[in-house]
């Protein structure tokens, strides 16, 4: 019986047994906080600028790690903190889960993805000590790279997989998807715009779904007065605004409070200056104040919904000629209060069009909300599982104990030292510097990337589906990237660092033009999109490995680990600052100059490569 025991113990001591999952456990919670946070809202409604600014400051926790370290070194062990963090995330999860239809939604979920946050943290602090104590130094260099394969596919199953579910789930659940084939022809037809108010709305017999009137669309190219379409543009928007739900509503009303003493003397002087180098969104303006002729597309529904139901119905072409263009009436959310007030949604042509041509608009009702309930839902069992699996299978070293043998004084004197000596290493301003400002251009573009895939493409966007945001950010995408990893981990070892510095700082900057291409030519070709998203990834794992290299170098001496963790913060916040603003710069100047914008962010940190004093010989794989 003592030997069954025995044997059964030695089994789960099995590296196998957990390296595996902890790291991939270890990966997913970051993933969902950083990018699928950012899906989800932007597919809810909330503006960039709300979302880069809220979710940038999710980086909080790992800025601030090293300060709560000693903490889980301090208090109970390390198993112990990784069984209960994983439990935490699980409630976590399913609290975002059960507070997504919930009215304020946002700021419920918000607070919970704060939560998930400091919980992951805490979860990545207790994993990578546990590591270092379940494993022997042999099995420690054996499972590098075991433990950073499993949190790739925790990027992937997150990014990737995850992602296509809610996808999926959008697509197929809600209301059917309405296709209309808008025509841009020369002879003359009816364009009388019909008053929503005369339009006999009654319910409808079968199943509920989203009625258009009419349900042809035929433009005569003509040119109109600017004054004559002004004032069917601004009807159209005030009618629109008239039956917006209370959330959008409060949104409205928020934009229109008298300003701030901050927002007028610093606020509207940054603008000001931003306006002045790049203009507004040029292709988005010009569609505002365009004289091409206009047509009017009512939606609403066939008939009431329950009570508690939110029909969200977002329109935008899909296809065809770029020269018709929807210029208001994106996006409506329909209850039971409004469902027979029609959505006006006001198509103009391009007053430059001379020969018929057409383009294909969809309007999409898919259940949002019960998407991304199911996806969280889903995660959260999952964590639930993680935590009694490593409840299970996590051995015991003898080592993972609570430190008993210091004191909270002696043991914060130490900590402070650590401090101490990482501010006073050489030409460490230069080194802070580098970590700060080295990606500052794809601390601003890793915001943005997701939401110009999924905005329309009046909007600026690409109109992408969720599911295909999640196949191209997380196949192609994290495949590239670990790719350009692998490829710049190889030259670094081979060569060593200081010879391809240079040409990783390049690497990691300039293929953030691709984006400045795909916005310019708004193209629909999805190999096309697949292919650029693909050169930049590649390029950012090549150049983060001169990144992850520098902060190896730079800790180097007493305190290796705690010098880590310090850098490793620097590198949180380089992320955090520049995102927060990252959704209100391109709000103001529109997709296109925003990368631009990030293109010119991305100079600093390509000069101070050069600057850095780095031995010719660091990185080198040493021969024996």
């Amino acid at each position: 019986m003592t030997s069954s025991k025995s044997k059964k113990a030695q089994r789960r001591l099995s590296p196998w047994f957990w390296v595996p999952s902890l790291y991939f456990a270890e990966g997913i919670p970051y993933i969902v906080v950083m990018i699928i946070s950012v899906i989800m809202y932007k597919r809810m409604g909330i503006s960039n600028t709300d979302i880069a600014l809220y979710t940038s400051w999710l980086y909080l926790p790992w800025v601030i790690k090293p300060l709560w370290s000693p903490v889980v070194d301090l208090f109970k062990t390390k198993r112990l903190w990784i069984i209960v963090m994983q439990l935490f995330i699980g409630a976590g999860l399913a609290c975002v889960a059960f507070t997504i239809p919930v009215p304020n939604f946002f700021q419920f979920t918000l607070a919970f993805f704060w939560l998930l946050a400091f919980n992951s943290a805490t979860h990545d602090i207790a994993a990578d000590g546990f590591y270092m104590l379940g494993l022997t130094e042999h099995q420690q260099a054996w499972f590098v790279g075991v433990r950073s394969t499993f949190y790739r596919f925790a990027m992937l199953t997150g990014q990737g997989l995850l992602v296509i579910l809610a996808g999926y789930i959008e697509s197929h659940s809600g209301l059917e998807s309405v296709e209309i084939n808008v025509q841009a022809v020369n002879q003359t037809v009816n364009q009388r715009i019909v008053s929503p108010d005369s339009l006999e709305i009654s319910p409808l017999d079968g199943d509920l779904r989203i009625i258009t009137h009419p349900q042809k669309l035929e433009i005569t190219i003509e040119k109109k007065s600017r004054h004559e379409i002004d004032q069917i543009t601004e009807m159209v928007k005030q009618w629109n605004a008239n039956f917006m739900t209370t959330r959008e509503a409060e949104k409205k009303q928020d934009q229109s409070t008298a300003p701030s003493w901050w927002q007028r003397n610093v606020v509207v002087k940054i603008e000001s200056g931003f306006r002045a180098i790049f203009g507004s969104d040029k292709k988005i303006a010009d569609r505002l104040e365009k004289t091409g002729n206009v047509r009017v597309i009512y939606f609403y529904l066939s008939r009431q919904p329950e009570p508690d139901r939110t029909i969200v119905v977002n329109f935008g072409r899909e296809s065809g000629d770029k020269s018709i263009n929807l210029i208001e009436g994106a996006r409506r959310e329909f209850t039971a209060a409004n469902w027979n007030q029609p959505l006006m949604s006001l198509i103009q042509l391009d007053p430059k069009l001379k020969q018929p041509t057409s383009a294909d608009f969809v309007a999409r009702a898919g259940n949002i909300p019960l998407s991304w309930m199911v996806t969280f839902g889903f995660m959260a069992i999952l964590f639930l599982f993680f935590s009694l699996y490593h409840h299970l299978v996590l051995p015991y070293p003898k080592e993972d104990s609570a430190r008993t043998d210091i004191t909270f004084k002696s043991f914060f004197k130490d900590f402070a030292n650590t401090f101490v000596l990482f501010f006073k290493k050489d030409k460490i301003g230069l080194s802070i510097a580098f970590l700060l400002l080295y990606r500052l251009g794809e601390s601003q573009l890793v915001k943005i990337a997701s939401p110009f895939l999924l905005d329309t493409q009046e909007l600026g966007g690409l109109g992408l589906t969720t599911g295909q945001v999640g196949f191209v950010y997380g196949t192609v995408g994290i495949a590239m990237l670990t790719v350009g990893g692998l490829l710049g981990g190889f030259l670094a070892a081979r060569h060593g660092l200081k010879k391809w510095l240079i040409w990783m700082a390049i690497a990691i900057n300039v293929p953030d033009v691709v984006y400045i291409y795909l916005a310019q030519t708004q193209t629909a070709n999805f190999f096309i999109i697949n292919l650029c998203v693909g050169i930049e990834q590649l390029g950012y794992g090549f150049g983060f490995t001169a990144y992850m290299l520098y902060m190896i170098l730079i800790s180097e001496g007493k305190f290796k680990t705690a010098h880590f963790a310090i850098t490793t913060a620097f590198m949180a916040l380089g992320m955090m600052l520049p995102g927060m603003i990252s959704g209100w710069i391109q709000e103001l100047i529109g997709y296109y100059n925003f990368f631009v914008w990030v293109l010119i962010s991305t100079i600093p940190g390509i000069i101070l490569v050069n600057f850095l004093p780095i031995d010719p010989e660091f990185g080198k794989r040493q021969e024996k």
